[in-house]
């Protein structure tokens, strides 16, 4: 950070809020609007926090090499030639005459899903002038817009529990901060959000309006961009949740009965050629490569470029196998939500993760205590599903492939909101079914 930062980036805030404040009236109600600013104002406050723990803590790292030895050589580009910084922006890692020397700076300039935050950036960069805590406020409006369509689409569904959504959406910690910076997971968080409210209006509401589906698309592709494995986890689940929003409509429960087969051929039909689709691109992600990519993916941020991030952890071997893969999900799925414990905690960001880890161990156990059966019951709520399913299934992903509690902590941050929400979804069915045993008692 540098003189710019401090000329600059105020600018930029208050550009920021002046435009939020103008949508207010389309983006709020009486009830929403409470929590609007305050959840904008943590998403700015933690992409201006996470710049300075880079800078101060970790003395360099990916936000530093996104943005300083990233956008901001590009930016340079610009300043010297327009027409060399346009075709270094726009490039696919290929060698371009007259740019090597400024291709040879940035350390992502081959990896596409990498280049893609700095391609980002950098056009944020020509309005910032190359600002960090300017473009990473950029950033972090992006995520807070993304996010707050989100939490608009499950207060439409549940508007009693306005309090609760806001919480488990907006303010999470580790969600703010991790979500906030210029960082893929800022992207990929703002475009999850995006992706779930006009996915609902779409496919769920069946709503279809071309800006709706022009956004779908715009998300999917950031997501696909940046971390195609979000896609993986989060498209099967997606599918679940429209086919069980469907049979949730049907009166009949004989025709439910009938149709719950081919429902569930469907759903596997679709979910698996919708998997195969997405990793078709890319060899890693294909399902006979997926378990090697998970091996190489962890022993690589574990031991050798994550060591420095954080505590390593083990899950066991992985032998590259799906068998072996498989075989891992009670332990991934654990880690992803549960640990580090409090035990493991070796510095003082380990320990905000765990006591946050902890915290939701806590609320896990207390509802499954406290909605007893009606904790399972819940299940055949399509939203439960939808939630449950992606959860469950990215816990397991960037659970077995992390290795590491430092990385872990930033890659787990799009699962948190929707186990969150699948909680209070469950919460208040069991309190609806209590009620009403208690209406049928007294009759």
């Amino acid at each position: 950070m540098d003189i710019r930062d401090l000329v600059v980036t105020p600018l930029v805030i208050i550009m920021v809020y002046a435009v939020s404040y103008l949508f207010r009236r389309r983006l709020t109600d009486e009830v929403t609007f409470r929590y609007y600013f305050p959840a904008l104002g943590l998403k700015i406050a933690g992409a201006i926090a996470l710049g300075l723990l880079y800078q101060y803590y970790y003395d360099g790292g990916d936000t530093f090499n996104f943005h300083t030895h990233g956008s901001r050589v590009i930016w340079e580009a610009f300043t010297k030639s327009p027409e060399t910084g346009w075709r270094l922006l726009w490039s696919s890692g290929e060698y371009i005459p007259g740019a090597a020397q400024y291709a040879s700076r940035i350390p992502f300039y081959t990896d596409p899903s990498s280049f893609f935050v700095v391609r980002t950036a950098a056009i944020l960069d020509l309005f910032t002038f190359s600002t960090y805590s300017a473009t990473a406020v950029l950033f972090s409006w992006f995520s807070f817009f993304g996010c707050w369509l989100m939490y608009l689409t499950f207060y439409r569904t549940m508007p009693q529990a306005h309090g609760w959504l806001a919480l488990a959406i907006l303010f999470i910690p580790s969600v703010i901060f991790w979500g906030s910076g210029i960082l893929k997971d800022t992207l990929t968080l703002g475009a999850l959000g995006l992706l779930t409210h006009a996915a609902y209006t779409v496919l769920i509401e069946k709503k279809v309006r071309l800006g709706k589906i022009v956004l779908l698309l715009f998300s999917a592709w950031i997501i696909y961009s940046v971390k195609i494995y979000i896609l993986l986890c989060y498209l099967p689940a997606l599918l679940l949740w429209m086919y069980a929003s469907r049979l949730a409509m049907i009166r009949s429960a004989v025709l439910k009965i009938m149709l719950v087969p081919v429902i569930s051929a469907g759903l596997l039909v679709s979910g698996y050629y919708a998997v195969v689709l997405i990793g078709k691109d890319d060899p890693r992600y294909s399902l006979d490569r997926i378990a090697i990519t998970a091996q190489i993916t962890a022993y690589d941020i574990g031991f050798y470029t994550g060591k420095d991030a954080g505590s390593t952890y083990t899950l066991g071997e992985l032998d590259g196998t799906f068998g072996n893969l498989i075989s891992k999900f009670p332990q991934a799925v654990n880690v992803s939500l549960f640990r580090p414990y409090l035990w493991e905690v070796r510095n003082p960001l380990m320990l905000l993760s765990a006591l946050e880890s902890f915290a939701l161990f806590i609320l896990t156990l207390g509802m499954i205590f406290k909605c007893g059966i009606n904790f399972f019951r819940a299940l055949k709520n399509p939203t439960v599903l939808f939630c449950l399913v992606f959860s469950i299934t990215f816990a397991f992903a960037v659970g077995v492939s992390t290795f590491n509690f430092g990385t872990l902590a930033r890659y787990k941050i799009p699962l948190i909101p929707f186990y969150l929400l699948a909680l209070i979804h469950i919460y208040h069915y069991a309190n609806k079914e209590r009620n009403k045993a208690v209406l049928d008692s007294t009759e």
